[in-house]
């Protein structure tokens, strides 16, 4: 496993567990506690996905187990727009289902609402240490420049969706010049564009003896940006973590850079009618 040190000095794992539309809670239980035994050590959750409760039951047993303990986790969760104006309350909520009593890494999920007014009551959050490390979730690149340029604490991170079709390289250009590390939400961009069979990524995977997806993934972390793969099955949460004794070469990642569609198949957030479903959302009754 390689580590990526945050702008704030805090050491994360460049790949994690997510658990994304896992809602069936004993499986996203299951799922998580067999991550940790696989060698995963940051598991990636929000209040939306309303599983914390199952990955804080997976991590305690865990802890119970004597597997791993607290501190060599990176537990990380989110903020969810109906909360922009609780945030208190929502970290509270947060801490008491995943059973701790600090977080790794809080996140708010959209730029949306009240989300500078939000930032800020994370802001008095980490300083008094109930957060290692905040940032922000699906912020384009005019939206973390205005939001560095307003905030006092730089996001850590920047969750976005980053993946072989849809790369981004001005919101890692102005992530970086801001310190900021870009953490790819879905790295494998949903199964679309055949990304598991994709013959330019069997074609380099071959020469490593490494699956597309393996390859996917490893082009993610070769560029710098942390992954977060979700799979409840064993063996691909092996697999996916099988990606750290090969690198990719100069060639290998012009090939992957020609498979840019410059646009994201999965969600617009530019559509009126996206950003009003977001506001209907509720991470909680």
């Amino acid at each position: 496993m390689e580590f990526v040190t945050l702008n704030n000095g805090l050491k994360m794992p460049m790949e994690g567990f997510g658990v994304y539309q896992v809602t069936n809670l004993l499986e996203c239980e299951e799922a998580v506690y067999n991550a940790i035994l696989a060698g995963y050590r940051l598991i990636d959750t929000a209040s939306v996905y309303r599983n914390e409760e199952a990955v804080g039951n997976a991590i305690r047993r865990a802890i119970e187990e004597k597997i791993v303990t607290r501190e060599e986790l990176f537990i990380t969760t989110k903020l969810w727009v109906q909360d922009y104006e609780n945030v208190q309350e929502a970290i509270e909520s947060s801490l008491k289902k995943l059973g701790t009593d600090y977080l790794d890494l809080y996140l708010f999920h959209h730029s949306m609402g009240d989300y500078i007014g939000a930032y800020r009551v994370m802001e008095q959050n980490y300083k008094e240490g109930k957060l290692k490390a905040i940032g922000v979730c699906n912020c384009y690149p005019h939206v973390l420049t205005d939001i560095c340029e307003t905030v006092e604490i730089i996001p850590a991170i920047n969750q976005i969706e980053l993946h072989p079709f849809y790369q981004q390289p001005l919101a890692l250009e102005v992530a970086e010049a801001y310190g900021v590390t870009c953490e790819a939400w879905e790295p494998f961009a949903e199964g679309w564009h055949g990304i598991f069979s994709h013959p330019v990524l069997t074609e380099i995977g071959n020469k490593y003896g490494k699956t597309a997806a393996q390859v996917a993934l490893r082009w993610n972390v070769d560029r710098g940006v942390v992954i977060i793969p979700k799979s409840i099955h064993k063996e691909r949460m092996e697999q996916n973590m099988d990606i750290w004794d090969f690198k990719l070469n100069e060639e290998d990642m012009q090939k992957i850079a020609a498979l840019d569609t410059g646009k994201s198949e999965i969600n617009n957030h530019f559509d009126p009618e996206y950003v009003k479903r977001i506001h209907t959302v509720k991470a909680h009754e």
